[in-house]
């Protein structure tokens, strides 16, 4: 009787073994399709917008040799065929991009941007000889990591059966209070802060790009999945709600272009760039986490793990944006320039501060 007890609890005792070596088997089962699907083409619109902004600027050197700068107001470059190729370049990354938002999660999709600084990077230290720094190669390197981290852990992407679907999750108590907020502060930020604080503070300009951002990616999301369901058979273009989100795009986008063009002419790129993206990025998740519960398919171990990918890329972003520009010297903090006062071919000294100097100060 001892024995078959025994016998009885160790057959009990391997059962719930095996069911937890399969639990803790069955919790990562893998990229779905859709997920594989949205990082190559992600990964495609990092390699040709990184790609873009090289060829464009090998396009501009040539057109300024023979013409006038780009950088003093010339167009000479609308006559060069590797300006227009690195434009091509651009828009099909773009496009890809786009078509990537339709297949993966905000979540996966917009961190992998981050890719396109190292492909731009590497490629300028190949082609146009800018020297590429240890702690800008560690920063590559960074960006590599937290984005092999977040791939391996993003949720899956929820399906979708009709654009009415992500209209519903858009107009849940949660998201529409998010996008009230957005839409208070961006307001309270263009009329209130941009007109006195704007020429100085890079925050205003960038605040106002990321949050219009935020709703832009969701709404290019939203459009991106009508079209790929039209694309299989099942046409959506004949809801409103298609044609909603396709105007919200529209109004997203060129206050984002409006913006950003104000902030990269107020400010250096290298300082805009990396607030930009930290900024958006992180105001793109949480719309994405808010909009689409990204985070309900998950457990606090993946979401930690994501956190830290992300986390990992900013450090990453920030070295490289930091070092690309870099001279064998150091530029001293004392005597930093404002953004006009020394340029070359349309591209200025890198490393101004958050607030713009408008003169150098001497103590």
């Amino acid at each position: 009787m001892a024995a078959a007890t025994a016998a009885a609890a160790a057959t009990v005792t391997a059962a719930e073994v095996g069911a937890a070596v399969a639990a803790t088997s069955g919790s990562y089962k893998g990229m779905s399709s859709d997920n594989v699907k949205g990082l190559v083409l992600a990964l495609s619109s990092s390699f040709f917008i990184g790609a873009s902004f090289i060829v464009k600027k090998k396009g501009l050197k040539k057109a300024g040799a023979s013409g006038v700068r780009a950088g003093v107001g010339g167009y000479s470059y609308l006559y060069e065929p590797l300006w227009w190729i690195g434009m091509t370049a651009m828009i099909v990354g773009e496009i890809a991009n786009f078509a990537a938002y339709a297949f993966a999660p905000a979540i996966l999709v917009t961190p992998l941007g981050a890719l396109s600084i190292i492909i731009s990077a590497v490629l300028a230290h190949i082609i146009l000889r800018e020297r590429l720094h240890l702690f800008g190669i560690l920063g590559c390197a960074l960006c590599v990591v937290g984005s092999t981290t977040i791939v391996l852990h993003a949720p899956h992407e929820r399906q979708i059966e009709s654009v009415r679907e992500v209209w519903d999750l858009a107009t849940e108590p949660a998201f529409l209070l998010y996008a009230a907020l957005v839409i208070a502060i961006v307001f309270i930020l263009i009329f209130h802060y941009i007109p006195q604080y704007g020429q100085t503070h890079i925050l205003f300009y960038i605040g106002v790009c990321s949050l219009v951002g935020s709703l832009s990616v969701m709404s290019v999301k939203a459009l991106g999945i009508a079209l790929k369901l039209t694309l299989s058979g099942t046409n959506q273009l004949i809801y409103p709600q298609t044609w909603t989100f396709a105007m919200v795009v529209t109004v997203c986008v060129l206050t984002q272009m409006n913006y950003l063009n104000k902030a990269l002419d107020t400010f250096n790129t290298a300082v805009v760039s990396p607030i930009y993206y930290v900024m958006f990025t992180s105001l793109t998740i949480l719309a994405s986490v808010i909009m689409f519960k990204d985070w309900d398919r998950q457990n606090l171990t993946q979401i930690v793990t994501e956190m830290c990918g992300f986390v990992t890329i900013l450090s990453g972003t920030f070295l490289l944006h930091k070092t690309k520009d870099m001279a064998d010297g150091c530029i001293s903090t004392a005597t930093r320039l404002p953004k006009h006062a020394d340029e070359e071919d349309g591209f200025g000294q890198e490393g101004i501060p958050l607030k713009r100097q408008e003169s150098a100060r001497t103590p």
